[in-house]
């Protein structure tokens, strides 16, 4: 059997599907304008970045004082929060209330949370008499007032630390050393003390992410939805020959059965790389979509357009009309998007429905992009094979059936 009327029929079948409005539409137009809108709605949120904007009052001027504004000195740098020092706590109070009021139309300087250092901070630390940070928190700004408490509270562990260290070496230390315990001695304890490595670090190693940008996977989910209604237009292909009345003119022609079968198959397969591609470049191109390395991106877009004509396949085979096998595969195509996380990403849910996913070719799609994300080519090789087994085994349900619609 040769490919030369298997390629003909699929030439002939691409060009005709071409002009068809409705490929064009659901092959490209609606996928790329449903991942425009989203991006827009999804992108702010995706590309959003923690910032504060906190009030300083240091009424202290101590050298405590000093060393927690040290701290928030670096949250600065880092770009995590601006700092603006504010004359009293009356001040700082009205700025934290006016940005839990802002939607009311009241104008004036705001701040997300804000820390009183109070006068006398430092001193009654240094005596064992203690001190306090007041942080006052904004009703709306839930996240930065909770991260104002947290550098607060980690502030004054550490000092607790360093406080409780220094009692301890005075309260053992010989009595009769007047020199020992001298308001002297005990800051430069403390010095001592708080310049002291700790005896266990913690080490920030990053791993790398694997999870696509809500841009990408929104434009990928689209794409492999908008995909199975694309390979639908070429696998019922034999049903639309029927109906129109030009498969008997096929069947009467001196070529191998099998050979309507692959042109049909090819057709579908055409159609389906050529959407992805075009998808893949505009929404990249448009949108900054990071699909990943080209190589892996090319393996995981054969592969599951190859499962969509199986799928899809199965589900033309066995209708008995065009009209029918168009109503299947709109209803498996839905089941499988929704299964498989097209509109919302299933990898973290757990339980029964990330377990459902692992059946749809949607979710292996989806996941080998996020692997890719994290990883060079070899990190799609699972999910490539997933797919083609899906197609393998979908297409090998659909050859007999299909067998038997071009023999009678």
């Amino acid at each position: 059997m040769t490919m030369r009327t298997a390629l003909l029929i699929a030439r002939k079948d691409l060009t005709r599907k071409m002009r068809d409005k409705s490929v064009f539409i659901y092959g490209i137009l609606a996928p790329l304008g449903l991942s425009v809108i989203f991006s827009f709605v999804f992108g702010p949120i995706d590309s959003a970045r923690f910032h504060a904007t906190y009030a300083l009052v240091n009424e202290d001027e101590g050298p405590i004082a000093e060393a927690f504004i040290e701290v928030l000195a670096a949250l600065e740098e880092d770009g995590i929060a601006t700092i603006v020092e504010v004359g009293s706590a009356a001040e700082a109070r009205t700025r934290v209330e006016r940005a839990s009021a802002e939607f009311s139309g009241e104008e004036g300087e705001t701040a997300s949370a804000a820390f009183v250092i109070p006068a006398g901070f430092s001193e009654g630390i240094a005596s064992g008499k203690g001190g306090e940070i007041t942080v006052i928190g904004s009703a709306t700004s839930h996240l930065a007032s909770q991260v104002a408490y947290s550098i607060a509270h980690g502030f004054s562990t550490e000092v607790g630390a360093v406080e409780v260290a220094v009692r301890t070496v005075l309260e053992h230390a010989d009595p009769s050393d007047g020199q020992l315990h001298t308001a002297e001695n005990a800051g430069r304890l403390a010095e001592e003390v708080a310049n002291t490595p700790p005896p266990v670090s913690l080490d920030d190693v990053t791993a790398a992410t694997r999870q696509l940008s809500q841009t990408t996977h929104m434009a990928a989910g689209m794409s492999v939805f908008f995909l199975f209604f694309t390979v639908a237009f070429g696998v019922s292909g034999l049903l639309e020959e029927r109906r129109v009345g030009t498969m008997d003119r096929l069947l009467a022609a001196p070529i191998d059965r099998r050979q309507i079968i692959l042109g049909k198959a090819l057709t579908s397969f055409g159609l389906g790389i050529v959407s992805m591609t075009v998808l893949v470049v505009a929404t990249s191109l448009l949108l900054g979509a990071k699909w990943g390395d080209p190589v892996g991106v090319a393996m995981l877009v054969f592969a599951v357009v190859f499962a969509a004509m199986g799928i899809l396949g199965v589900v033309a085979a066995t209708a008995k009309t065009q009209a029918q096998a168009e109503n299947f595969q709109a209803i498996i195509s839905l089941t499988l998007a929704f299964l498989g996380g097209t509109f919302f990403s299933v990898a973290q849910t757990g339980g029964v429905l990330q377990a459902l996913s692992l059946v749809t070719p949607h979710a292996w799609f989806l996941r080998g992009l996020n692997d890719l994300a994290a990883g060079d080519v070899s990190a799609v090789y699972e999910p490539v094979a997933a797919l083609l087994l899906f197609g393998l085994v979908t297409g090998g349900v659909a050859w007999p059936f299909m067998r038997k619609a071009v023999e009678r």
